[in-house]
């Protein structure tokens, strides 16, 4: 089996995160580093920890160093990993002061509790000897005092998200889908969240609805979280494939289904057979990808290109 990857870094504006070039250039990178690991015989599991790791890495992304910073300036990220050959589903949700998320969805792997929230994550960083670690950068927190405006010189800030808010920070992901030489199949994703969210707020990231795998698919979400979860994107692709519908037709078809309901949201996903495909209802996808044979990328999509394949 030729493996086969998949990587995006969330459905925001390409000019927040430095233009076409320097967002390609990231994500080519990334996709180059991960498939070497693939080609010496890497699993899709170890695969998908090592993208999620340096997307996590990268400051541009809102996920692990860079992610936006809640209602409260705090970072909250929640992340998770599934193993489709296993089925087996493991993450953390709202965990603070530490690197890569995703080291923890992975070690949850060979646990039998394999998803932990807040109080559970933390004392699961503290067992795992993680650093402490701040992953609020300096133009995250100015971007925050200026989403507060006037809030942030009161004596008492206010502590919920403002209905008001940009979208666009609200639609950061990061996440990665591998088909390594034995035919198996890894997702991970990982997010900060969508910015000045209501404290506890859970997002999409740490569920099946956006992150999903077995043995036949394996599909990562991005997008505003709770049209993620509405449509239970991931989890509703994968099993289409199960059923035996083609890897572009149930992309096509959930995509279609997801802008009749008026959804903000991308996707990307592979199947068993090496098949690549991505859908988006959200103007741009930021992802990238390796057939085999070259990289290619999903950037200078129209808003009119809501689905693809190779």
């Amino acid at each position: 089996m030729t493996p086969k990857l998949i990587i995006h870094g969330g459905a925001s504006s390409l000019d927040d995160k430095g233009g076409l070039a320097t967002v390609r250039q990231s994500l080519h990178q990334i996709v180059a580093a991960v498939y070497e690991t693939l080609t010496a015989g890497g699993s899709a599991l170890e695969a998908v920890v090592q993208g999620c790791e340096l997307l996590e890495n990268n400051p541009r992304f809102n996920a692990g160093t860079g992610s936006v910073l809640q209602s409260d300036g705090q970072v909250r990220m929640s992340a998770s990993l599934m193993d489709g050959d296993r089925q087996n589903f493991s993450g953390v949700i709202n965990v603070s002061r530490i690197k890569n998320p995703i080291q923890m969805a992975q070690f949850l792997q060979g646990q039998t509790d394999r998803i932990l929230s807040d109080y559970g994550a933390a004392d699961l960083a503290r067992e795992m000897q993680l650093p402490i670690y701040d992953p609020a950068t300096d133009f995250r927190i100015q971007e925050w005092m200026e989403e507060r405006g006037e809030d942030v010189r009161k004596k008492m800030a206010r502590l919920i998200a403002d209905p008001t808010a940009g979208i666009e920070a609200r639609k950061g992901t990061i996440g990665v889908v591998a088909l390594d030489s034995n035919g198996k199949i890894a997702a991970g994703t990982s997010t900060g969240g969508k910015g000045l969210e209501r404290i506890g707020r859970v997002s999409d990231s740490a569920m099946p609805a956006g992150n999903y795998a077995t043995r036949f698919a394996g599909v990562s979400c991005t997008g505003v979280g709770e049209d993620i979860i509405n449509e239970c994107l991931a989890a509703k692709v994968v099993i289409r494939v199960k059923d035996g519908q083609d890897l572009a037709q149930a992309m096509e078809k959930s995509i279609a289904e997801a802008l009749d309901n008026n959804t903000d949201l991308g996707a990307i996903a592979l199947d068993h057979q090496g098949h690549i495909a991505w859908g988006k209802t959200c103007p741009v996808l930021l992802a990238a990808y390796h057939t085999g044979t070259a990289i290619g990328d999903t950037l200078e999509l129209t808003d009119g290109d809501h689905h693809g394949n190779i």
